[in-house]
């Protein structure tokens, strides 16, 4: 069965359930100052689009993206372990690529940490390069963002 991405408004239980997930993934590995998802309550923002991804109907990943000004950021990526290597994360990425571009963002971004590595070559591979710290994460002190890789993608 394909992969179905879900355009969630409010804050579903899945949505709670996926976020929760991955924090708790993160916040074994990040102190609480280098840890820079959004809440739940956070991503249902009007400048904010959420989605969940579903395979054969259940919840196996997420991903949003915040329109910044003159950019958009990639926020909330995760997909269940059981879910990894199914192409669940390239259709959220693809689905925020093509959200960013139907909005006329030219710079997508987004910011991961140092030791999620299967994340970098995901995006790697979605032709997204490393950058230097964009947006919020310029005003913040070096110990919160010196575990950050930042990227960024150019779209036309």
């Amino acid at each position: 069965m394909p992969i179905r991405l879900e355009h969630v408004k409010s804050p579903t239980a899945d949505a709670r359930a996926l976020v929760a997930e991955l924090d708790a993934e993160l916040n074994g590995v990040y102190s609480p100052e280098q840890a820079h998802g959004y809440s739940v309550e956070r991503i249902f923002q009007p400048h904010i689009l959420f989605f969940v991804a579903r395979l054969d109907g259940e919840a196996v990943g997420c991903g949003g993206i915040a329109f910044e000004d003159g950019f958009a950021e990639v926020k909330r990526m995760y997909v269940r372990p059981a879910a990894r290597g199914k192409q669940v994360a390239q259709a959220i990425l693809a689905r925020l690529e093509s959200e960013a571009s139907a909005h006329g963002v030219k710079r997508l971004t987004l910011e991961t940490g140092d030791v999620r590595h299967a994340a970098m070559r995901l995006y790697e591979r979605a032709g997204f390069t490393r950058c230097d710290a964009f947006g919020a994460y310029l005003r913040m002190p070096k110990s919160s963002i010196e575990r950050s890789v930042f990227y960024e993608k150019r779209l036309t």
